[in-house]
């Protein structure tokens, strides 16, 4: 099964599961009376921006209130959760957390926990990883990328969305395996590392697909894929793994609220965003950025956390940005 058909599927299951029972108890609980807004952790114009506005136009007309998508890009892309901390927990403010949110507090001081913190809501999407360079670069393979870097460290610069963010971990992983050095320039997501790669300002991008409509116009092209097998769409390019590579993408996001959200409350957002998910037009907006589907109801997503918090730790502290 390719990646598209697969997501399709897994996309099926979500609006499958759909009961009319869980509608008509979100719809019996709590609804709101006011505009709602979701804070966005990465730039506006991404991946991110487009999918959240695209679920809050859908939630905002069962509703009848406005759906705010407010950017609150920085601090590798945990800013948007980290204010969860000074927001009351009345369901009118929530925000998208990404997988950095689970990361940041192993090698940053901060006055939040991800796992105290946050009421969680829902999983959303993940990510699709690859390298990619612009159409004209010299570079064909993932190994003549590499042996630049050998060959003059750190002369080249690539992209991602900050500092402890999974690009950034993917690059590590990739110089610790292979001798190669490059420098690291953050950015607050796609809308801000396309443009800096398609003006030259920086060589490649190991990041998440908000190059995907790029690679299809011919600007931009894939070196290596950071997936566990070869995606679909791109069946003829391998993954960092054939390469030599030990390395795998994991980043996924979703909503969370404030610490203490009423469970009615989580509930009613969850079956709403879920509904929302279930929209025709959710899967192509997806497969345009070659997204996989990423659900999770609100016991999953919470326990998917507390996993990762954990079991992520090893590998910060392998790429020198955590203490043992």
């Amino acid at each position: 099964m390719t990646g598209l058909n697969r997501r399709r599927v897994l996309a099926s299951v979500v609006g499958g599961a759909l009961a009319a029972p869980a509608l008509v108890r979100a719809q019996g609980s709590w609804k709101p009376d006011k505009p709602i807004t979701i804070y966005n952790p990465l730039a506006a114009g991404g991946v991110c921006d487009v999918h959240l506005r695209f679920l809050g136009e859908r939630v905002s007309r069962k509703w009848g209130q406005q759906i705010i998508v407010d950017v609150k890009a920085g601090a590798g892309a945990t800013l948007a959760a980290a204010q969860m901390v000074n927001t009351k927990p009345d369901g009118y403010t929530i925000a998208c957390m990404t997988i950095n949110s689970l990361r940041y507090p192993h090698y940053q001081a901060a006055n939040w926990h991800p796992l105290r913190d946050f009421s969680y809501i829902i999983g959303l999407s993940e990510f699709t990883f690859g390298v990619v360079v612009r159409a004209d670069a010299p570079w064909k393979t993932i190994g003549e990328l590499i042996d630049a870097g050998k060959r003059d460290p750190e002369k080249l610069n690539y992209g991602t969305s900050g500092v402890g963010g999974t690009g950034h971990l993917l690059m590590l992983e990739t110089e610790q395996a292979t001798g190669a050095r490059f420098t690291h320039i953050p950015y607050k997501g796609g809308a801000e590392w396309m443009p800096a790669l398609l003006g030259g300002h920086i060589q490649f991008v190991p990041d998440g697909a908000a190059w995907a409509p790029f690679v299809e116009s011919g600007k931009v092209r894939v070196l290596a894929m950071a997936t566990e097998k070869r995606f679909g769409l791109y069946p003829d390019k391998p993954t960092l793994i054939e390469s030599g590579i030990n390395a795998v993408a994991v980043s996924p996001y979703g909503l969370v609220g404030p610490r203490d959200l009423p469970p009615q409350i989580i509930q009613a957002l969850h079956d709403a965003i879920k509904e929302a998910m279930a929209d025709p037009g959710h899967q192509p907006l997806l497969d345009k950025y070659i997204q996989e589907p990423w659900y999770r109801d609100p016991a999953g997503y919470r326990t998917f956390a507390e996993k990762y918090y954990v079991d992520i730790k090893p590998t910060l502290v392998k790429a020198g940005l955590a203490k043992a």
